[in-house]
């Protein structure tokens, strides 16, 4: 199933909720299944239909519907509804290293060669799980940076609780598959690294996920490698930069929950990021080869092949706090 993340205008109310995406139509789970507003909100919905057999098969979610069921309460039109985070809140963001070119290329590019204890273990850093934006959303321009960077990756959302995870049951951790666009400020990255700790304020400003939230059966046909053969690209102003394939990560999403679940529980809502794809960024590519790094304006379109487009535009600086 594709889950997407919306808002519902109720009269003068405006309202996240959750939709099931039917063709070219989105389904309001809340008013098609008659829940009452006690029974929660997006997330408690997402839970209810993710380990609810029943549900999960239930028609009104699994027929393709025509154009025509379109009612404007229940059913919705997909390119009418206003998108938002995939999905809210996101209770923990861990980021990982997972993809060998990509390590490869950036140590490259500051002229070193690759890191052996790479091979040992998965790791990542937190992010800033209050900073995650969504699909159409502005990213505001860091005010220090003149490097700003997008990263193409994607993420597994954690569906249920679960601590010290072997890979091999990971699968049935996590709720779906989303786009995530870590955005990094480079050179505020590259002071802050120097010190030997970090990234932290190189990432600290904005994480995009969604559009769509996709169940791990939708893409059982395209295993491949430690992953799925999915291709994966990102634009500039229109423009293809960067192509890469899921199905290369050298450390795969079981054995990123593995590590991260290590002596510690993960829970709904936590988000694992694959790190950047090969040539996934402008840092490996070369801002010189690409036309300079991203400013405000720029038009960044994120894309795997059944995950959807994340598309954010690059906002002005925001002004600082007095």
């Amino acid at each position: 199933m594709r889950f997407v993340f919306f808002y519902r205008t109720d009269g003068d109310r405006v309202q996240p909720a959750l939709g099931v995406v039917n063709g070219e139509c989105v389904i309001d789970v809340q008013r098609a299944f008659g829940l009452p507003d006690e029974f929660g909100g997006p997330r408690a919905q997402l839970k209810w239909i993710m380990f609810d057999s029943a549900v999960v098969e239930d028609p009104r979610l699994r027929e393709r519907l025509p154009p025509a069921a379109v009612d404007n309460r229940v059913i919705l039109r997909l390119n009418d509804v206003l998108l938002t985070a995939s999905p809210p809140p996101v209770t923990q963001l861990r980021d990982f290293y997972a993809f060998e070119a990509h390590v490869r290329n950036a140590r490259a590019r500051r002229g070193l060669g690759m890191i052996a204890e790479w091979y040992d273990f998965p790791a990542f850093y937190f992010s800033n799980a209050q900073a995650v934006i969504g699909a159409e959303e502005r990213v505001p321009h860091p005010r220090r940076t003149q490097e700003l960077d997008y990263e193409l990756e994607v993420a597994a959302v954690i569906g249920k609780a679960g601590r010290d995870i072997p890979a091999a049951d990971a699968e049935a951790y996590i709720a779906g598959y989303t786009i995530m666009n870590d955005w990094s400020a480079r050179d505020i990255q590259r002071r802050e690294m120097a010190i030997g700790l970090g990234p932290a304020k190189g990432k600290d400003f904005a994480t995009s996920l969604g559009p769509f939230l996709v169940t791990p059966d939708e893409l059982a046909d395209k295993r491949a490698g430690k992953g799925y053969d999915l291709v994966m690209a990102a634009r500039r102003n229109g423009v293809v930069l960067s192509r890469g394939n899921w199905k290369d990560m050298h450390w795969s999403f079981g054995d990123l929950i593995a590590r991260a679940s290590e002596d510690c529980t993960l829970l709904p809502g936590d988000v694992i990021g694959s790190g950047t794809v090969g040539t996934g960024c402008i840092l490996e590519l070369g801002p010189e080869h690409v036309g300079g790094w991203l400013e405000p304006g720029d038009v960044v379109e994120l894309e795997i092949e059944r995950l959807g487009v994340l598309r954010n535009v690059i906002g002005a600086p925001r002004e600082p706090h007095p």
